[in-house]
């Protein structure tokens, strides 16, 4: 097989965590929902050849449950560079979505979106 550039993406990663600006923000968890789309390169028709979408998932879950972020944007950076860190990832978009963060202002979702290259 020919190598081949191609992108993974996957929308609505549901996530828990504590970020946010707000002191309560990060003592009680809430939910965060992730898209993201990761650039490969493809050396075959199988899963080694590749990377497993589940594989990016359980990673973006992991980041958004670690250490706290006051920012948003801090979050998306820290999703998009941690997908960054599999060797088969060329470059990386993660837009992590707070969709309770604004209700109060009326809004339906508040997000940020971070994209990495080497």
């Amino acid at each position: 097989m020919e190598l081949t550039s191609t992108v993974i993406s996957i929308e609505g990663i549901r996530a828990t965590g504590r970020h946010g600006a707000n002191p309560d923000e990060q003592l009680e968890p809430q939910e965060f929902v992730v898209d993201v789309d990761v650039w490969v390169e493809v050396t075959a028709d199988s899963l080694e050849g590749t990377l497993d979408y589940r594989v990016i998932v359980e990673r973006v879950r992991e980041t958004v449950a670690g250490p706290s972020f006051v920012l948003l944007e801090a979050l998306a950076e820290a999703v998009a560079t941690d997908l960054m860190d599999f060797p088969q990832a060329l470059r990386t978009e993660a837009v992590v979505h707070k969709p309770r963060a604004a209700e109060s202002l009326g809004i339906d979702d508040v997000s940020a979106e971070v994209t990495l290259e080497p």
